[in-house]
């Protein structure tokens, strides 16, 4: 197996993004003296689950929702938090591995690019990436391949020429339509018994070395598809 590219998921596995949006909406709802019950908060799907959050917290306020502020103020609770991110344990040190190594690095997000640019920018991580492919960038968001194509498309190669790597299930499953490998680097809200299908799973990104994890995906190269 010749890997020439590394493709990452943003939110969740480069930075735990997830995290602060979850307690962004736990936060707007006990600003209304309610409790968010967190399950099913994350959609099974990429993209911009909001509009459904929002729904569910006009209903249980009633009428003196007001969406506009609540937005608003939810937003800039969120913001504080994703300022004091920092790249999840053993990202930067996979990316330096990446460029000793000479591989291409890619991001593929169902987030815009807005989202993940501003904040790779924060941690000094956006140079690292030769492609950004971003959901504002396609008809269709995760477990839709379409992101993930459009990244290898931006790199010129085929999905066996990279690996993905993903902290959700409908990630993984977006990145095997593409025809990459993954490597399954579930974010703290994901269920693990999802990840069967993954070419490797990892507990955190400071598991395995890069080239550890190389390693172990080399060795199973005759896995079917």
């Amino acid at each position: 197996m010749t890997i020439k590219a590394l493709v990452f998921d943003f939110d969740g596995l480069l930075m735990d993004t997830e995290s602060t949006l979850l307690e962004s909406w736990r936060w707007e709802w006990r600003r209304h003296g309610l409790e968010l019950d967190p399950a099913d908060f994350f959609a099974d799907h990429g993209g911009d689950a909001n509009e459904p959050r929002y729904l569910a917290l006009a209903t249980a306020v009633g009428p003196g929702y007001d969406r506009e502020s609540s937005h608003a103020l939810r937003m800039a609770y969120r913001a504080e938090l994703n300022a004091a991110l920092q790249p999840a344990p053993g990202i930067v040190d996979w990316l330096d591995r990446a460029a000793e190594l000479g591989l291409r690095l890619a991001v593929s997000s169902s987030s815009p690019l807005f989202h993940v640019g501003a904040m790779l920018d924060q941690v000094g991580l956006r140079a690292r990436f030769e492609v950004l492919a971003t959901g504002e960038e396609v008809a269709a968001h995760k477990p839709d391949p379409a992101v993930y194509l459009l990244a290898l498309e931006r790199l010129g190669l085929q999905g066996p020429d990279a690996v993905a790597f993903e902290d959700s299930a409908h990630g993984m499953a977006a990145a095997h339509a593409a025809g990459l490998r993954c490597v399954a680097v579930p974010n703290p809200h994901a269920d693990h018994a999802r990840f069967a299908a993954a070419d490797l799973l990892l507990a955190s990104a400071a598991e395995l070395s890069l080239d550890e994890v190389l390693d172990a995906l080399g060795r199973r190269t005759d896995r079917p598809r």
